[in-house]
């Protein structure tokens, strides 16, 4: 059921965005008796305003009632996905080239982990630049998970 309900939010929220420099990064479903929404939008080139998530959120929130989906009702949250959560579509890495991060990735089925600046990254691969000034390059099918690190 989640599943489902999540793959129409996100079919509605892409629509929302269509019009837009905004892409879906995910669709989250917190609790059960009062559903709570987490929607998470990019940009490719800039970060995304509180004005600019609340819009979004008005527009999804009017498809998603006009499709029933919660009768029960509902909480939607429309937000960027910061730097504590983890990078989790390609389109967010080239906006993070040049930040520091740490990246857990799998090379014939073992886990390994690596912590460098993001040094380049394409259509197909990243590469990190470890602190000994090696370069470890990725093939995104490898990634497990990439968590940007926050500087000060």
């Amino acid at each position: 059921m989640q599943n489902k309900a999540i793959q129409k939010i996100s079919e509605l929220a892409e629509s929302v965005l269509t019009n837009t420099d905004f892409f879906l990064v995910e669709v989250e479903i917190k609790g059960n008796k009062e559903p709570v929404i987490w929607v998470y939008i990019d940009a490719d080139d800039r970060g995304v305003n509180m004005d600019e998530c609340a819009e979004v959120s008005r527009e999804l929130s009017f498809l998603m009632d006009a499709h029933d989906m919660f009768p029960g009702g509902y909480r939607i949250n429309v937000s960027s996905p910061g730097v504590t959560r983890p990078l989790s579509d390609k389109r967010q890495y080239p906006k993070n080239k040049g930040r520091k991060a740490k990246v857990k990735y799998k090379v014939d089925g073992e886990y390994l982990k690596i912590e460098g600046i993001l040094q380049d990254v394409d259509d197909n691969d990243i590469a990190i630049e470890q602190e000994d000034g090696s370069v470890l390059k990725l093939h995104y099918d490898q990634l497990v998970e990439t968590k940007i690190i926050p500087t000060i």
